[in-house]
C-alpha cells in the first residue's frame, strides 16, 4: 500500500473538550477509530503529516492503514471537522473495515474530456452538480474515482447518475432509493447572451 494511505498515530483515552484542545494546540489532531463490533479507540495524529496526506484526493475514498500501539488497522475516513476560518483540522472520525462488509464511501468523480466535448466545441458552458458520488461496496472493490467521458456530451445534454459507469459489484447508493433519485452529475448549457447584444441583435 502507498505510503499515502498509511497514518500513524497515538493513542489517547476518549475524554473530554479539554483534552482536545491540549492535543490541538500541541500540533496535533484528535480522532476517534470505531466499527466493526469493537470498542472505540482515541488517536491523535501529527496535523502537519495529515495535511500533506489529504492534497492526494483518494485519501479521502482509499482504504487506509492506522498504525499505532505497534498493530495496524484498516480503515476509512468518515469525516472531518475543520476550523470554520483557519486551516485546521479539529477532529477526525474513522471507520474500521471488514474485507466481508460493505462500506459507504463519497468517491470524487473526475470530468474527462471536457474542454474537447461536442457541447464545448459549440461554446456551451460545462456545469458540475455533483463533485462526487456516494458509493457501497466491499472494500476490496471500492474505486478510487469514479470517471465521467463528457466528450460526446451536447449542448442541452445532461448526465446523470445512472449514466456513470461504475466497476463491478459498486453500487451509487442514491439510485437505490429509485428512479426520482437520478440527479444530474453534469450539464453542458448554452452559452448566455448579454442583453447589450440581444438588442443589437
Amino acid at each position: 500500500m502507498a505510503s499515502s494511505f498509511v497514518f500513524e498515530a497515538e493513542t489517547r483515552p476518549v475524554s473530554g473538550r479539554g483534552d482536545a484542545r491540549r492535543t490541538r494546540v500541541a500540533g496535533k489532531i484528535p480522532a476517534i477509530l470505531y466499527g466493526a463490533g469493537i470498542d472505540p479507540v482515541g488517536l491523535v495524529f501529527e496535523h502537519n503529516k495529515v495535511i500533506k496526506a489529504l492534497e492526494n484526493d483518494a485519501t479521502y475514498s482509499h482504504i487506509l492503514t492506522l498504525k499505532f500501539d505497534g498493530r495496524e488497522e484498516t480503515a476509512i475516513l468518515k469525516d472531518i471537522q475543520r476550523h470554520p476560518s483557519r486551516p485546521i483540522i479539529m477532529h477526525m472520525d474513522f471507520q474500521r473495515v471488514s474485507e466481508s462488509q460493505k462500506v459507504r464511501v463519497h468517491v470524487p468523480i473526475h470530468f474527462l474530456n471536457q474542454e474537447t466535448s461536442a457541447g464545448a466545441k459549440k461554446g456551451g458552458v460545462i456545469t458540475h452538480n455533483l463533485v462526487d458520488v456516494e458509493v457501497i461496496c466491499l472494500p476490496a472493490r471500492l474505486p478510487e474515482f469514479i470517471a465521467v467521458d463528457m466528450a460526446k456530451v451536447e449542448v442541452g445534454q445532461s448526465v446523470h447518475l445512472s449514466d456513470l459507469k461504475v466497476p463491478g459489484g459498486v453500487e451509487i447508493v442514491e439510485l437505490l432509493h429509485g428512479e426520482g433519485h437520478d440527479q444530474v452529475v453534469a450539464s453542458i448549457q448554452a452559452p448566455r447572451v448579454s442583453e447589450s447584444s440581444a438588442d443589437a441583435g
